[in-house]
């Protein structure tokens, strides 16, 4: 129960940094920050894993995880999900 609200927690500050860096904030809620968030975390894990980087410690997690959120955000953006 704790690692799900670990995860919801992290995934919304995450998402929530990732939204100001790409200047969608205005349009996202703390739902939408938690769900880009916690998705980001799986496309940072993909891509870091593809490109043969292991995130090390804490703080190279978490910004993994902001890396693939502001990932997720730029794919929406340029399917016109999100302005």
């Amino acid at each position: 129960m704790e690692g799900l609200i670990m995860a919801l927690i992290v995934g919304g500050i995450c998402g929530w940094l990732a939204s100001i860096v790409m200047k969608t904030n205005a349009q996202m809620g703390i739902l939408a920050n938690i769900v880009v968030g916690i998705v980001g975390g799986v496309i940072g894990s993909w891509l870091s894993g593809a490109l043969g980087l292991g995130p090390y410690g804490t703080l190279g997690r978490l910004v993994m995880i902001v890396v693939g959120a502001i990932v997720l955000i730029a794919v929406l953006k340029s399917l016109k999900v999100l302005r």
